[in-house]
């Protein structure tokens, strides 16, 4: 069974497009399909990226406001479908290794700021006050000195930057192996 018809150009018999692709096994034409659908999609985004960029090289809000005017704001609903355990490890070591940095100058911030505001001397005078003359060699320093507490503020951040960075790593393998199954994370993207 052939459909053919007539090719007004030639005077010739051409064979329509349908029965090329009837002959087709199904994979072929499910493959071409996606593969349509798969370049339809890049072209849309790729068109979406340079509307998104012509308009942040107008004039700020004003540029933003004509191009939302001119037409509607387009959308595209992509899926988290992969995130890569390495970029992730890289990541949250370097942010680990800035907040142990943070809490580093915090505790010694906080330290100096209780020394100078007198609190040592003042748990020294209680403790006195309370025990009496048998705590005439005892000094609050001695147990929370700054030497103590910034050294075991830096053990506490080394523990940290490890546990983070594994964790966070551990994280991306288990978001990989729950997104193969489940298709991963929908997220929608508007035109602004």
């Amino acid at each position: 069974m052939t459909d053919r018809t007539a090719d007004n150009t030639t005077g010739g018999v051409a064979m329509t497009e349908r029965n090329e692709t009837a002959a087709q096994p199904v994979t072929q034409r499910l493959t071409g399909t996606v593969a349509n659908a798969a370049s339809e999609f890049k072209r849309t985004t790729s068109a979406a990226a340079s509307a998104v960029a012509s308009t942040a090289r107008t004039s700020g809000p004003a540029g933003a406001e004509r191009a939302a005017a001119g037409g509607s704001a387009r959308r595209a609903r992509l899926s988290l479908s992969r995130i890569d355990p390495w970029s992730v490890m890289k990541m949250a070591f370097l942010l680990s290794i800035a907040l142990s940095v943070v809490v580093i100058v915090a505790v010694f911030v906080i330290w100096s700021v209780l020394g100078a505001a007198g609190v040592w001397d003042a748990i020294n005078q209680a403790v006195k006050d309370v025990v009496g003359d048998s705590s005439a060699g005892w000094n609050v320093q001695d147990y929370l000195g700054l030497s103590r507490i910034m050294g075991f503020t830096m053990v506490v951040s080394v523990i940290n930057i490890v546990l983070m960075t594994a964790v966070a790593t551990l994280s991306a393998f288990l978001y990989n192996m729950a997104a193969a199954l489940l298709g991963g994370v929908e997220v929608e993207l508007t035109e602004n």
